[in-house]
């Protein structure tokens, strides 16, 4: 996983930077694949708002975006969507043609 953070009219501390980083680290239990993250944080007064776009390797790329009191809370947010975006895309991949259609198949009725 490559993650790119950065901020737009705010400068980035190493902390939130970290903070960033650790807090999509559990994105990478819903893909195999490497896959690259870019996080642009700003300052939307008196909001703070965290935005990302998630490109994996070969698929198609998400974007979320959160806004919060403070910027942690933010991030927060944002991790959150991310996660439920993965979840359902992984949940489609997963499921995708799984198991006999009871309609087609006869068996049903």
């Amino acid at each position: 996983m490559q993650i790119q953070t950065y901020g737009h009219g705010i400068e980035v501390t190493p902390a939130l930077r970290e903070y960033v980083e650790n807090k999509l680290e559990r994105l990478g239990r819903h893909v195999e694949r490497p896959f690259e993250v870019r996080v642009q944080l700003s300052l939307d007064k008196p909001h703070h708002k965290a935005e990302a776009t998630l490109v994996p390797a070969g698929g198609k790329a998400m974007h979320a975006d959160a806004t919060g009191v403070d910027m942690y809370a933010a991030i927060d947010l944002l991790v959150d969507k991310l996660d439920r975006q993965l979840l359902k895309q992984h949940k489609k991949q997963t499921d995708h043609h799984r198991g006999a259609n009871p309609a087609r198949d006869g068996s049903f009725g």
